[in-house]
């Protein structure tokens, strides 16, 4: 897998670019900015992004808006965000651009190093990765019809589908049978009018509804 990484901090960068050749991961290009992350994929044509958020000259938003350019130039390309904190109205923005292959993760979440490089694999493979405050900040802004239709069991379900866990993982999670989280699932898009037409977006679909984006 060829990868993309910018991130302006030198120990983080060079750090990541170590775990993820660990991983059978190529760093193609390792970039400090927005401007050099552009080129970058211009040039390399990379299977994943890994982008920060604050980035030199401002370290506001200039990895993230790089990212959403990225997506409308390209929309297939996976794209994982990293943020020291939940930025919402970001996260809002680059997980309205598509049904697929996005992630925001804080960056205390690389400390866990499996759990990281599964997210990374999730989120090129086309599949979502969200930080579980970043899922918690966005349901803050409160739900709506219709998601009242979901019963306690389902929301925990959804809420685990939008962390961008399988549904072994639910299962283990929950402490229920495989069986038991395919019947909730098949529900959850049920209730949310997801029809099998949809076919494998429909997580996906029921997640930006769950997180009313």
């Amino acid at each position: 897998m060829r990868v993309i990484l910018a991130e302006d901090s030198v120990l983080l960068r060079e750090g990541l670019v170590r775990l993820l050749a660990t991983a059978d991961m190529h760093v193609v290009a390792a970039v400090a900015d927005a401007e050099g992350l552009l080129r970058a994929v211009e040039e390399h044509d990379p299977d994943l992004v890994v982008t920060d958020v604050r980035m030199p000259p401002s370290h506001t938003d200039e990895g993230l808006r790089a990212a959403l350019v990225l997506r409308r130039q390209r929309p297939r390309l996976p794209i994982l965000v990293l943020s020291q904190y939940v930025e919402e109205r970001y996260a809002t923005q680059l997980l309205s651009t598509a049904t697929g292959g996005v992630g925001y993760l804080l960056k205390d979440r690389v400390a866990d190093v499996a759990e990281f490089v599964d997210a990374l694999r999730r989120v090129a493979d086309g599949g979502t990765a969200l930080d579980p405050e970043v899922v918690a900040q966005l349901l803050l802004r409160g739900r709506s019809d219709p998601l009242d239709r979901l019963t306690r069991r389902e929301y925990e379900v959804l809420a685990l589908i939008a962390e961008g866990r399988s549904n072994t993982g639910i299962a283990e999670a929950l402490v229920v049978s495989e069986s038991a989280v395919g019947k909730h699932i098949n529900n959850i898009f049920a209730k949310l009018d997801l029809s099998g037409a949809d076919k494998d977006h429909r997580r996906v679909l029921a997640v930006l509804r769950f997180l009313k984006i």
